[in-house]
């Protein structure tokens, strides 16, 4: 039992998917903080300096406050997030996949001579079709 769990443990999967986890903890925390000292700012700029931009279902509720500010933000942050992860990470890992594969496939044989006699009696059989187009035509 503990022998497959090692086994398990030190499979490259595993491995691979921590090492992931652990960038894109990383990397949600730059954009975060990207899009919350640098993006929010802007968003919020267009609906004024206290309020930010959104509206509130109740005045004078601050729990009723529709943050569209802040969806905005989110869909930023996502767009970002997806544009480094496929621009950084998914056309590498295809264009590097493409090669390989290209790499491992089989090249086509090449095509091989025609023995000298054949060749001939192929030649020697076009000039008969041709010679015999010339008299059916005079």
């Amino acid at each position: 039992m503990i022998k497959g769990f090692r086994d398990f443990i030190l499979r490259g999967n595993v491995i691979e998917l921590a090492i992931a986890v652990v960038i894109g903890s990383a990397f949600t925390a730059l954009v975060g903080a990207f899009t919350a000292n640098i993006i929010q700012p802007v968003i919020a700029s267009a609906g004024g300096v206290d309020v930010g931009l959104g509206f509130r279902i109740r005045p004078g509720n601050d729990a009723t406050f529709v943050d569209i500010g802040a969806v905005i933000t989110a869909a930023v942050t996502f767009l970002i997030t997806a544009a480094v992860v496929y621009f950084l990470f998914v056309m590498p890992m295809n264009r590097a996949t493409a090669r390989l594969r290209a790499l491992a496939a089989p090249e086509e044989p090449a095509e091989e001579p025609l023995p000298v006699d054949t060749a001939l009696l192929t030649e020697m059989r076009d000039l008969l079709k041709e010679l015999a187009a010339r008299e059916v035509r005079h």
